[in-house]
């Protein structure tokens, strides 16, 4: 028996009204998040990705259709029940704690606001959750300042995880951090995904961290969906020319990765008949 999706988006759109004129964001995507997987979704800047992670957070309303979690169709206005299952990991760590708090207290606030566990026992909570991002537990005394970008994002997964969500949506979890940093945040995310068992929507626009991170890629351009496949399809055998073209942009370090690029850049007329 196939399992039921954890999360379902059913013909979901979005508009935006500037003055007289109407932008599509959003046209008519539907997709599925399986529970315990890592969905991509990828496309270049203005693609609608991060409209549609903001739309399943509940961030923006939906212009038309429909969001499922568990089989309940999810409400324009959230309750508190539904902010605390689907959580964010956004771009920017430092914009988004507040420099006003120490590291404890924005990890505390969501415990407060959820009512999560005894109030007695949540700055043993907080501690955990910097044990588990691997940061000491005495940083909860400390301001986002004073951290390094790896570090304020490690805090910004450990609030995600605070509320113990079952999906968090990353976007572009990695992309204000050097190289070195993004893998060991990488490699975080994937222990961490399964240790607790969740499920990522991460955002990007770089399908090298895609490789390393992701189950399957949905791959957006002007607000549609254009492709949907496994990592290992998307990569070696993608079907749609923007998919292509997006590939053929990432570097590469082997001879074999650079073949493939020169294949998918330069497609046989055959292979155009096929698309």
């Amino acid at each position: 028996m196939t399992a039921a999706p954890l999360l379902v988006l059913q013909s979901v759109s979005k508009v935006f009204r500037v003055g007289n004129r109407e932008i599509v964001a959003v046209d008519n995507v539907s997709l599925d998040v399986m529970k315990g997987e890592c969905l991509a979704i990828v496309g270049e800047s203005g693609s609608g990705k991060s409209t549609v992670a903001n739309i399943v957070l509940g961030i923006y309303a939906s212009s038309g259709g429909a969001i499922f979690l568990h089989g309940e169709e999810l409400p324009q206005r959230r309750a508190s029940t539904h902010r605390r299952a689907i959580q964010l990991v956004q771009q920017n760590p430092l914009s988004s704690l507040n420099p006003k708090r120490t590291v404890g207290a924005s990890l505390r606030l969501p415990l407060d606001v959820h009512g999560i566990g005894e109030k007695a026992d949540r700055w043993k909570r907080v501690s955990a959750l910097l044990e588990e991002v691997h940061l000491p537990a005495d940083y909860r005394s400390r301001s986002p300042a004073a951290l390094s970008g790896g570090q304020r994002q490690r805090v910004a997964i450990a609030r995600a995880l605070a509320c113990e969500s079952e999906l968090v949506v990353l976007d572009e979890p990695t992309s204000a951090l050097d190289v070195l940093v993004q893998a060991r945040i990488l490699k975080l995310l994937k222990e961490l995904q399964r240790r607790r068992g969740l499920t990522y929507i991460f955002i990007t626009h770089d399908l090298s961290v895609v490789r390393n991170i992701a189950d399957r890629v949905a791959v957006f351009e002007k607000g549609r969906m254009v492709e949907l496949g496994t990592v290992e399809s998307i990569f070696t055998n993608p079907s749609h020319p923007y998919t292509r073209s997006l590939i053929a942009a990432v570097p590469v370090v082997t001879d074999e990765e650079q073949a493939l690029k020169d294949r998918l850049a330069r497609p046989t007329e055959e292979e155009f008949e096929r698309i």
